[in-house]
């Protein structure tokens, strides 16, 4: 794959960035506009890829993305042709390409020496060469089934699966309760990660195609769970793991503490024109962030461009090490410290350090108390104006599927479904953080590809016309 001593002749090369100073000022993404990599520059950096023999950079794709087989077509300069091996397998490039933490560069063979070949940027530069091109257009089914399909939520998983659902000839009708769809693409991840127009020209092909998506929808309210599913042949549960996990300390109640998610969702909808002003702007003010996972960097990149005076990023776990550690052998996932886009421009990163109490004048939050972990015996005190709980998530919200349908639900309060995603009602199927718990992007498109290639053979009485995982698109 590639050209065989490509990965002695070139190193490792990353998309150019935008200078800290001019992102900070501004809500673009992060990357530079002329070209994350000049196309000469990604060619070699495509034929990196060495003949390894065994693809273990697609086993650990959850898509099984053919990566060998891009990269050697990106290196010969068949860009049209790497875009239809990569759209294979992958409905959403443009998004991977960008959000993506890459498991597949971590199992990457090169990435026994820490240097994997750039498949994510690769990906993008496939992506987008090929909305650039043209080559992006809709492809409605020849044929219609009849067969009705609900999806509840527009997120990666409910887009997947609706996207695979319609190529099969299904109608595919997904419901969100935002006023625009994209889930936590739009409303959680912030535009100098992923602009959102991006996510608004994917949109408009699956409509092209035949996806109806209906906004403002509160399935559960009106129409309930029930309704749904008796007027449509099935209903695929989408609906992501939004419920944040808490803080557990006196203080909790004082104004100034924020969610993650209330905050991201705020300046989001400032940035689209949903909304004027953001509640909790962090203009000028002390903040804390709890957690050091991709939301809390997300955080600290929101609060830099809303011109926070200081931010401290906490972490309950120790720092991770620089390299691999005896117990993290290749080819898993490299448990290794990383600095984030956001974290590079600027804040204090603390670890080992837990919040006991949060302390405050007149109702409104001031300290931030907490210990070292391995010095529990020693108070810290911080002067905070607004903390942000960025702990991460504990499931999806699902009290009105149990009392409305009497769904079952896992031993973590996920949907339970079986090994081809249907839950414990027939005709009902769930998919992507639903019933994964918060996952990766890449997960919620693999589950939901999954799904609708179950519940076509399902809806079929016969074996499916949808691919399975890695292989391409049947003819149509």
């Amino acid at each position: 794959m590639g050209k065989p001593t490509g990965f002695i002749e070139w190193t490792r090369l990353l998309p150019r960035k935008r200078p800290v100073a001019e992102r900070v000022r501004d809500w673009h993404e992060v990357e530079s506009p002329h070209g994350p990599l000049e196309e000469d520059v990604l060619r070699s950096q495509a034929g990196r890829c060495m003949d390894c023999g065994v693809p273990f950079c697609t086993q650990g794709c959850p898509l099984g993305n053919p990566i060998p087989d891009f990269a050697d077509l990106v290196f010969k300069d068949r860009w049209h042709d790497a875009h239809k091996r990569l759209a294979a397998t992958n409905d959403f490039p443009e998004f991977t390409g960008r959000l993506c933490p890459a498991p597949c560069e971590g199992s990457c063979v090169l990435n026994i020496d820490q240097s994997p070949v750039t498949i994510e940027a690769i990906e993008k530069a496939i992506a987008e060469r090929a909305f650039a091109e043209g080559w992006v257009t809709p492809m409605p089914p020849r044929t219609r089934t009849g067969k009705r399909i609900a999806i509840v939520g527009s997120g990666p998983a409910g887009l997947a699966a609706a996207s695979q659902l319609n190529r099969a000839g299904h109608t595919a009708i997904v419901f969100e309760a935002a006023a625009r769809p994209g889930g936590l693409l739009r409303y959680g991840i912030p535009d100098f990660k992923m602009e959102k127009s991006v996510i608004d020209r994917r949109l408009a092909i699956l409509e092209a195609e035949g996806v109806e998506i209906r906004c403002g929808v509160t399935v559960g309210v009106d129409p309930t769970w029930a309704q749904l599913r008796a007027t449509h042949d099935a209903v695929v549960i989408a609906i992501g793991a939004a419920r944040p996990r808490e803080l557990e300390v006196p203080g909790r109640d004082l104004a100034g503490v924020v969610l993650a998610m209330d905050y991201l969702t705020e300046q989001n909808q400032v940035v689209s024109g949903e909304r004027s002003t953001a509640v909790h702007d962090v203009h000028g003010k002390r903040v804390v962030i709890l957690g050091g996972g991709d939301t809390g960097s997300d955080c600290l990149g929101t609060a830099h461009r809303q011109g926070a005076a200081e931010v401290t990023q906490i972490e309950l776990m120790p720092a991770p090490p620089e390299a691999r550690g005896v117990a993290n052998p290749w080819p898993a996932w490299p448990l290794v410290f990383r600095t984030s886009t956001s974290q590079e421009e600027g804040g204090t990163r603390t670890f080992a350090f837990r919040t006991t109490r949060l302390e405050g004048v007149e109702g409104k939050l001031t300290t931030l108390v907490g210990v070292r972990v391995d010095e529990p015996t020693t108070e810290i005190r911080l002067p905070v104006d607004t903390l942000i709980l960025a702990l991460g998530f504990v499931g999806p919200a699902t009290t009105s599927l149990v009392d409305q349908l009497g769904l079952t639900l896992d031993a973590r309060g996920a949907v339970a479904v079986d090994a081809h995603y249907r839950s414990s009602l027939p005709g009902v199927y769930a998919a992507g953080d639903a019933h994964r718990g918060a996952s990766l992007i890449v997960w919620a498109i693999a589950e939901g590809r999954e799904l609708a290639r179950h519940l076509d053979a399902e809806l079929r009485a016969a074996p499916s016309i949808l691919p399975v995982r890695g292989q391409d698109q049947p003819f149509r």
